[in-house]
C-alpha cells in the first residue's frame, strides 16, 4: 500500500458525526470553511452537471436564523392538532452550538436525460468530500435531516425548483468530545458477491 493510500484510507476511518449538541460553540474562522468548500466541487458528476448546492448560515446569528426560520416553517406547516411544542423547540435550538449550518441542496440541471438517482449521488458525494476534508482539520460535522427536511415548503423558502432535492442540513463546529471509535457490524467481504 502506498503512503497516499494510507494516509487517504485513514482519513475515510477516522471521519465521524458528531452530534451538534457535543459542539462547544466556538466559531470556525471564514477562511476554513472557504478552504474545505471546494473540495466538494471535485465530486464525481455525470455530464458535467454539478448539482450540489450549499446555502450557508454562518456564526451565532446565522445558525439561530435558520433554527427560527426552521422552526417557524415547523409551526406554519403543521395542523394545530398535531403540532408538539417539544418538537419545535427541538428544531429551534438544534443548532444552538454550530458554528455554520449548511443547507445541502441538489439542483436539477437542463440535461433531463440524465436519471435524478445520479444527481442525488453526485450531490452525497460532494457532502462526503466535505466531511472528509472537514475531519482533516479538526472540525465536528453532522449531517442531519429531520424537522421540515423534506417538507416543500422549505424547498420553496429557498428558491429551489419541484425537480430539485433538499438532502439534509450539515452542522459544523468544534467539540470537546473526543471523536468515536468506528466499526462495522460485518466486514466488506460479506458484502460483495464476485464473479
Amino acid at each position: 500500500m502506498s503512503n497516499k493510500t494510507a494516509i487517504l484510507k485513514e482519513i475515510i476511518e477516522n471521519r465521524r458525526i458528531i452530534k451538534p449538541e457535543e459542539f462547544n460553540g466556538k466559531i470556525i474562522p471564514e477562511s476554513m470553511i472557504r478552504e474545505i468548500l471546494p473540495a466538494a466541487n471535485w465530486a464525481p458528476t455525470h455530464g458535467l452537471t454539478e448539482p450540489w448546492r450549499f446555502i450557508i448560515f454562518s456564526g451565532k446569528e446565522g445558525v439561530q436564523k435558520f433554527g427560527q426560520l426552521h422552526a417557524d416553517l415547523y409551526k406554519q406547516e403543521t395542523p394545530e392538532e398535531q403540532f408538539l411544542q417539544k418538537k419545535y423547540d427541538k428544531i429551534l435550538h438544534k443548532p444552538d452550538h454550530a458554528s455554520h449550518l449548511i443547507v445541502i441542496a441538489m439542483k436539477r440541471g437542463k440535461q433531463e436525460n440524465i436519471p435524478e438517482q445520479e444527481e442525488l449521488a453526485a450531490t452525497a458525494c460532494a457532502v462526503q468530500n466535505i466531511l472528509l476534508t472537514a475531519s482533516t482539520s479538526g472540525l465536528a460535522t453532522y449531517w442531519g435531516t429531520g424537522g421540515m427536511c423534506y417538507h416543500p415548503s422549505l424547498k420553496k423558502y429557498f428558491g429551489l425548483g419541484a425537480e430539485d432535492k433538499i438532502m439534509g442540513f450539515l452542522y459544523m463546529g468544534y467539540s470537546d468530545k473526543e471523536h468515536p471509535k468506528g466499526f462495522r457490524h460485518t466486514g466488506i467481504e460479506e458484502k460483495i458477491t464476485w464473479m
